[in-house]
């Protein structure tokens, strides 16, 4: 059986991605994605905030690695 992912299991993870080569980094190195930040700012709407609370997401200006 599986062990559950520990606190720090993701950063592990990640840091494993990286050494390995990861895909979406070096894409990331060639496409600039704040280019669609506008787009997807009117693709996705946000709430007024009017409830109050954190937003759920945030519309990146960049990927950063």
């Amino acid at each position: 059986m599986a062990r559950q992912p520990g606190f720090f299991d993701v950063e592990e993870r990640l840091r494993e991605l990286s050494a390995k080569g990861d895909d979406l980094e070096r894409i990331a190195v060639l496409v600039d994605f704040a280019m669609f930040r506008a787009e997807l700012e009117r693709a996705v709407p946000r709430a007024d905030g009017a409830k109050g609370g954190r937003p759920a997401f945030d519309h990146p200006p960049s990927i950063t690695c």
